[in-house]
């Protein structure tokens, strides 16, 4: 986030500052169809952020899953999901509506996806795009991160979303996917989840190989290998 206390809240800035948050920003979902409060309205904008994962971890599963993944993605996880509920209350306290994005919840078990995906939140933010696998990738952190969304209510200045990828010709993804679920369709906005991923293949693939970590719920090799991740490696340490 750049220079964020100019044009938000004075409050959610210093939020996120002392939670060391910081590649984060709100989105305009005027258009989507969000989840509802307990009234049945929906939301019309969002709080998003990225929680980057260790990249030493992250880089080492280009082969495959291991514990220490398995791990790691469990406590970014736990981190957004405390997170995202003390934000809410948070917004909650000052008079706003608020409703927190729980971290990779499988909601729908048949269509297999959450309430809402996080990755809209993120793109209509203006904090990454969506690569050929399927994952959001960001400048700073590549797609070596979880992500983190509260539903609001509140009037925020909303970042520029972003419509298009940054992928150029790169196919590294697809190569090395052991499942062969990734297309190697560039993303744009509204373009269909299955036009990108064969998501049935995909968590076959997992169940079938890495049931140990988290029941098949943990691949990763697809983001291993993205360029923009291993970029991490070469940069200094990144709180967030």
């Amino acid at each position: 986030m750049s220079d964020p206390s100019t044009i938000f809240p004075i409050w959610l800035t210093e939020w996120m500052e002392v939670h060391e948050v910081t590649l984060w920003g709100a989105a305009d979902l005027w258009d989507f169809s969000t989840p509802q409060d307990e009234t049945g309205q929906r939301y019309p904008f969002a709080i998003s952020w990225a929680i980057p994962m260790n990249p030493q971890i992250m880089a080492s599963i280009q082969n495959g899953p291991n514990q220490a993944y398995a791990d790691e993605y469990a406590k970014v996880n736990n981190r957004i999901n405390e997170l995202s509920g003390a934000l809410a209350a948070e917004i909650k306290v000052r008079g706003f509506r608020s409703k927190p994005l729980a971290a990779s919840d499988r909601t729908d078990t048949v269509n297999i996806k959450g309430d809402f995906p996080h990755k809209t939140a993120a793109t209509r933010a203006g904090l990454g795009w969506v690569g050929r696998h399927c994952q959001l990738i960001t400048r700073p952190f590549g797609s070596w991160i979880r992500l983190g969304t509260v539903f609001t209510d509140i009037e925020l200045p909303c970042g520029t979303p972003i419509e298009r990828n940054f992928c150029g010709s790169c196919t590294r993804c697809v190569e090395v996917c052991p499942a062969k679920a990734l297309t190697g369709n560039a993303w744009y906005p509204g373009l269909p989840r299955e036009e990108i991923l064969d998501v049935r293949a995909c968590d076959q693939w997992k169940k079938e190989h890495y049931f140990q970590y988290h029941n098949g719920h943990n691949c990763g090799i697809c983001s291993a290998v993205c360029p923009y991740g291993l970029k991490v490696l070469k940069k200094k340490p990144i709180t967030a």
